[in-house]
């Protein structure tokens, strides 16, 4: 007999959120340790991006019971956090051009493949909710840009292996960067959207 998902949205999308920071939480480890390992600026990239959003989805599921002036709180506290990472991002990869790094190409692969189906499991668990909140949007939007960052990675590690060289990894953290920037930009805007709304309602009230 299938088990019935529970009838409260709220509960079904904590109990999603819950999920997708226990995956995000669990590839950022290995992200940090490959990472470390393998010299990859475009792994330690992700790893950031990961912790990030697992420090996002904490903040969306405190304020998934509260008032929607929380919610969209929580959401501009997402988006700024992604263009922080971002300018993290940049200043490492930066010090790596300039210090030298020795980035391993299968490693950055064999990562990237693992990263790739879990992002790909996240992205299937919000796609399921119905009526998500401006912080399951969030979840989502970040759930693509890591999945999108993880192609980079295959890409990078490729051409490192190829080429020998470092640059491939450099281009990928930075390109991360620039994907982390435009999905924090989209998060303010969706928050602020949603504020203007509220605003129109409570006008239409009076």
């Amino acid at each position: 007999m299938t088990k019935e998902l529970p009838k409260d949205p709220d509960e079904r999308q904590r109990g999603t959120l819950w999920t997708v920071l226990l995956l995000n939480a669990a590839i950022a480890i290995g992200f940090f340790a490959t990472g470390a390992l393998g010299e990859s600026s475009a792994l330690i990239a992700n790893g950031l991006d990961n912790t990030s959003d697992s420090f996002v989805y904490a903040i969306s599921l405190f304020a998934l019971s509260r008032s929607d002036r929380w919610k969209r709180g929580a959401a501009n506290v997402s988006g700024g956090l992604l263009l922080i990472f971002a300018a993290g991002i940049l200043i490492d990869a930066v010090r790596r051009y300039y210090t030298g790094s020795e980035p391993l190409g299968p490693l950055m692969i064999s990562m990237a493949l693992i990263a790739a189906v879990v992002n790909g499991i996240c992205i299937w668990l919000l796609g399921r909710l119905e009526e998500p909140d401006v912080n399951v949007r969030a979840a989502n939007t970040f759930s693509l840009n890591d999945f999108i960052s993880n192609g980079g990675i295959l890409v990078a590690g490729g051409l490192v292996w190829w080429l020998g060289s470092n640059w491939p990894d450099l281009v990928v953290g930075i390109a991360v960067a620039g994907v982390a920037a435009w999905g924090g930009i989209e998060i303010l805007r969706d928050a602020h959207g949603e504020h203007h709304k509220a605003v129109h309602q409570d006008d239409a009230k009076i």
